[in-house]
């Protein structure tokens, strides 16, 4: 099995530079005096699509042949890579299919309609969304470009990793959520790409910690009945970015619901920025690991922003005691 590199992600980030933003890097300085680091967040929630998935999906797309592009692209995904490839694919002309489970957040079923995709619901399972989605391609001859198991995906995330750290010098610490594996796979091979001393963290939600499990054993083990608000981490990971993670990653942290929908709201009203839940996961693996993030300079990959406003996990939420220090 051949991995990506760094040179990889050096190469999809020339190439999806005229399409993507370079989106901020922003502090607060409320913020590092409550965790007690100093925190840079990159804020993929600016990015178009609302997420990091525009990147890799972008990268796919452009690395397509004319034959290929002609034929359409499809995947199966619960929002983010669904908009990402659905606005990635129109605007390079090509047809995109994509298949949505019928749970799937309403903002998200919106955003892909307008980014001018062919939609086809299904049951929430991993079953009939690969089902329905080879249904397509056998249908139209659709070119499958998965939400991570893909290596010109994942060379695609990694560009959000690479431009951090040519933004913010000295980091010690990266973390970036985990679900299927393919941000945490292109940000490790970024960092480690250009230095092995960086720690590299996913954070995963305790309540869908399949990659935890995996990574603590040794064996990769599917996700079972996940049952998380950070929806976009429900998936589980494939055999390439499990290889990628054991050979990258130094750690994963898995946090609690409480904490995610405490940190999701801690973001809203001390940045006031727009973060979804899975984004809230980096945050909640600082706040409960205090002292392995205590002093360093750390950056964190907001994956994106897009959010059910009808739906807010934390309207019910008492005050956090940690939330009235700085």
């Amino acid at each position: 099995m051949i991995l990506p590199a760094l040179n990889d992600i050096r190469s999809a980030h020339e190439r999806i530079k005229p399409f993507v933003h370079q989106t901020p890097v922003m502090s607060s300085q409320q913020l590092n005096r409550i965790f007690g680091c100093e925190l840079f967040f990159k804020c993929e929630n600016f990015q178009k699509a609302g997420a990091f998935k525009f990147r890799g999906a972008t990268n796919a797309v452009l690395l397509l042949s004319e034959e290929e592009k002609n034929r359409g692209v499809v995947t199966h995904s619960s929002g983010n890579h669904a908009a990402a490839l659905s606005l990635a694919a129109t605007m390079n002309g090509v047809k995109p299919y994509i298949v949505m489970p019928e749970t799937a957040p309403e903002v998200k079923k919106k955003a892909v309609a307008g980014y001018g995709a062919e939609i086809t619901f299904c049951r929430p399972t991993l079953e009939a969304r690969e089902g329905t989605a080879h249904d397509i391609i056998e249908k139209t001859g659709a070119i499958l470009i998965h939400p991570y198991d893909n290596f010109n995906v994942i060379c695609g995330q990694g560009t959000a990793a690479l431009e951090l750290m040519d933004e913010i010098v000295d980091l010690e610490i990266i973390v970036a959520p985990v679900g299927g594996g393919g941000l945490i796979s292109g940000t490790s091979t970024a960092v480690k790409g250009i230095s092995e001393k960086i720690k590299v963290v996913a954070a995963e939600p305790l309540n869908a910690n399949d990659a935890w499990k995996s990574f603590t054993t040794g064996v990769l083990t599917p996700s079972v009945n996940p049952g998380t608000i950070a929806d976009g981490l429900l998936t589980s990971l494939s055999e390439l970015t499990f290889s990628v993670i054991r050979k990258n990653v130094d750690h994963i942290f898995t946090v609690c619901e409480e904490s995610i929908i405490e940190c999701m709201l801690l973001i809203w009203e001390r940045m006031k920025i727009i973060i979804e839940s899975s984004s809230a996961t980096v945050i909640a693996a600082v706040k409960e690991n205090p002292e392995f993030f205590r002093g360093k300079r750390t950056g964190l990959i907001i994956s994106g922003g897009n959010v059910d406003l009808r739906r807010l996990p934390f309207c019910q939420l008492p005050t956090a005691n940690y939330y009235t220090k700085g």
